[in-house]
């Protein structure tokens, strides 16, 4: 898994003399910061990185809250067919992304929303996997403690800000940023619903450039892979115990 990523990051600062040296040359004689630049200069990286912000922001924001929220019901709330609710929640996880491509672009088209945010956020909010691990940590919780919150006069929207938030921190914090890097890394539908560069998001450009410098300039692709791989990157790195921990929060009893 490594190997790959180093090769990118070292072929960013070749040379593209250096890329194509036979026999393989694994390190540059002078690492050459050329590629960044053209990658900059070449093509409107800023709006490309403007927008996977927004779309991961915005993305990512909701689908947690979306989750929060019919976790939430579908642990303190009764209604009716609650279960059968939660066996469909389930059955979204079976789902390949691929099937709904076509319903989703249909109805994005006629609704006007192509090469929009709105276009490339709305079909994707829909979260199955925060939602379950969501519901799994929830049920953990003392019943004690929302007794007791119901007893001070509590209504759900206090409980669940001010009584299970706080609890289930570690497990929000992993559906936030299994959301963030999933959103960030998103490629099949924003490449299906934009087709105007100034809408486009990072992993698209990527294929942008590859069409513009064909299989001749492989130093400004890998940096301009590199520049959107860094970042979630970085953070994953950072934050992998936090990921773990949330997700063997909800896996014990006791």
């Amino acid at each position: 898994m490594i190997a790959p990523l180093l090769w990118m990051l070292i072929s960013s600062v070749k040379t593209r003399p250096e890329i194509f040296t036979v026999p393989l040359q694994w390190l540059p004689e002078r690492p050459y910061g050329g590629n960044y630049a053209e990658v900059v200069d070449r093509y409107p990286f800023g709006r490309f990185f403007l927008n996977s912000v927004v779309v991961t922001a915005v993305g990512a924001g909701i689908k947690v809250l979306l989750a929060m929220f019919t976790a939430y019901a579908l642990v303190f709330i009764r209604f009716p067919a609650k279960k059968l609710v939660f066996i469909v929640i389930i059955v979204a996880l079976m789902v390949p992304p691929q099937v709904v491509v076509v319903p989703n672009y249909t109805l994005i088209a006629d609704l006007g929303w192509q090469n929009t945010y709105l276009g490339i956020i709305v079909p994707g909010l829909g979260t199955a996997f925060g939602t379950f691990l969501l519901r799994q940590q929830f049920l953990t919780l003392p019943h004690a403690i929302i007794d007791a919150a119901t007893l001070d006069g509590a209504g759900h929207w206090r409980r669940l800000w001010r009584v299970i938030a706080p609890i289930s921190a570690p497990t929000i914090a992993t559906v936030a940023l299994v959301t963030i890097v999933s959103e960030w890394n998103e490629y099949l539908w924003p490449l299906i619903i934009v087709d105007r560069p100034e809408m486009m998001t990072l992993p698209v450009a990527l294929t942008l450039m590859q069409n513009a410098d064909g299989t001749n300039n492989w130093g400004v692709l890998m940096a301009g892979t590199a520049m959107v791989v860094l970042p979630v990157l970085i953070i994953f790195t950072l934050l992998q115990r936090h990921i773990v921990a949330g997700l063997t929060q909800g896996a014990t009893t006791g």
